[in-house]
């Protein structure tokens, strides 16, 4: 006997929530729920081969926990011959093919998809713990709202890390003591990895064979892509790394990919593993003394200040946000950023453990990657579609606002007060990249000066006049006058030279 269907339920590939707003709003028994792998999704940039796995395997398995739950689930593979390749494309197809009379989802957390899908039933996406709505009434309550300010209104209305209506040890924030270099030591645990299985296997097949001119490596595949093991992971960094990844996130070291860094948000942001829980179970191990008051703070202060900002941020200037750019940076991005062909050692560790892995840490893509892009005057949406493209865990919404915001300050300040630029001198403090580089971090100057030296002062010199009001910016400038105007010269024809030597990255 056929099923009453009055709802088709489409849930796409970052909500892979069981709490998710639009099937808590639906019952089992009448409704339909889609799901579908479309080709314009795979390929809005050139995603990274195991970003493609990575959602489509957990598609699949989630599509199957939904059916062991009760739910039914017509799952269109890509390379279903009926596949119209549009998501709106699917969802007309599932209403003529079940008669319903209405489609329904949660809305989707891409501006670009929420308008295609303006024909679906939108609920808010209640997985944050501020909503849209609440973030633009934040913004206008400040004349330059910032995100330390956003966090502690998250702090005080959670009640995270808050005792007696006060932060947890007399501090908001403790990131003076999470800043420490890393050289020496070795102590770091490793994120869980996991054995693909059957259904993994047959995606990394299909994304072999059909997307095998997309960036990066496709194996070895070792992400979680169930609730399970996503929870198995977050389990591990709590026990193993949490209590030092505080002191040592801002570090960066040649062979430790991943320091003691969790890697969760490419669980996080699939919907995989809930922020309000892995907030709560991070508060839980301070309290338990297990974990540091710095490293708890730092951990959180990722999630409920950083994450819920940049998405209130993407959702406030959207569409026009893709194409800020304050400081009118124009060159193109340089063809080591998909090659990894650079003797900047620093560069090239970060490209080629991006390559690898699909997976660069916040220091790595801010201060080496980003803040080389910044000081060489790349264009931020070409710098923006790069990082969309080749981290697991980049979706516009996240990966936008950090990139064009934060790392290249092209919003003219939403994101940060400063541009995060930085010479040699903060990459070798912070990293033992430098020491086996062709280039030397402390001149600035000469055929073995560090290419970032130059670049950054002739970046301090390019924009004096806009940074010398900026009063977080405003004692470099003074520095950078006080260099003689004949050296300023070199340093501009030195800068200048190299961005000149870059070869530009061709399709």
């Amino acid at each position: 006997m056929a099923h009453l269907v009055h709802k088709i339920l489409l849930i796409t590939g970052d909500q892979l929530s069981f709490d998710l707003s639009a099937l808590q709003a639906c019952n089992a028994a009448e409704t339909q729920i889609l799901m579908a792998e479309v080709f314009p999704e795979a390929t809005t940039a050139l995603h990274h081969k195991k970003k493609i796995v990575l959602v489509f395997s957990a598609m699949r398995h989630f599509a199957q926990a939904l059916r062991e739950r009760g739910w039914r689930v017509d799952y269109v593979r890509l390379d279903d011959p009926d596949n119209s390749q549009s998501l709106k494309g699917e969802v007309d197809r599932a209403l003529l093919r079940y008669g319903a009379t209405q489609a329904i989802m949660t809305a989707p957390n891409d501006y670009r998809l929420r308008q295609e899908l303006a024909i679906v039933d939108q609920l808010p996406d209640d997985r944050f713990f501020c909503g849209e709505a609440e973030f633009a009434a934040f913004a206008q309550s400040y004349k330059q709202p910032r995100m330390e300010f956003f966090y502690r209104a998250m702090r005080e209305k959670t009640g995270i890390l808050m005792r007696d209506h006060k932060p947890e040890g007399g501090r908001w924030n403790f990131d003076a003591e999470n800043r420490r270099p890393a050289k020496g030591d070795r102590s770091f645990a490793a994120p869980l990895r996991f054995e693909p299985d059957a259904i993994t296997s047959e995606v990394v097949g299909l994304v072999g064979q059909r997307f095998g001119h997309h960036y990066g490596a496709l194996e070895p595949f070792w992400f979680g892509v169930t609730h399970e093991e996503a929870e198995q992971a977050f389990t591990s960094f709590l026990q193993h790394a949490l209590p030092r990844f505080g002191e040592t996130q801002d570090a960066m070291l040649e062979g430790e990919l991943y320091m003691n860094h969790s890697v969760i948000s490419i669980y996080l942001n699939l919907g995989l593993l809930d922020a309000r829980t892995i907030c709560k179970a991070a508060e839980f191990q301070y309290h338990t003394g297990h974990a540091p008051l710095a490293a708890v703070e730092g951990f959180i202060r990722q999630i409920l200040g950083w994450r819920e900002y940049v998405r209130g941020v993407y959702w406030l200037k959207m569409p026009s946000y893709l194409s800020s750019n304050f400081l009118k940076a124009t060159a193109p991005i340089p063809d080591f950023y998909w090659s990894s062909d650079t003797d900047m050692n620093c560069m090239a560790q970060v490209f080629r453990q991006t390559h690898d892995e699909g997976y660069a840490h916040h220091i790595q893509r801010l201060m080496i990657t980003g803040n080389f892009a910044l000081l060489a005057g790349i264009d931020p949406y070409l710098v923006h579609d790069w990082y969309h493209a080749v981290y697991a865990d980049a979706f516009e919404w996240v990966e936008a606002p950090n990139t064009i915001g934060m790392a290249l300050h092209a919003d003219h300040g939403l994101m940060g007060s400063k541009p995060y630029a930085a010479s040699a001198n903060y990459i070798n403090k912070m990293s033992d990249y430098c020491g086996s580089c062709r280039y030397d971090p402390k001149q600035r100057l000469g055929e073995d000066a560090c290419p970032f030296n130059a670049l950054y002062w002739n970046f301090i010199g390019k924009h004096q006049q806009v940074f010398a009001k900026n009063p977080r910016m405003s004692q470099i400038v003074s520095a950078y006058r006080k260099i003689d105007p004949a050296e300023q010269q070199r340093i501009s024809a030195q800068a200048r030279k190299f961005l000149l030597s870059l070869k530009p990255y061709s399709t």
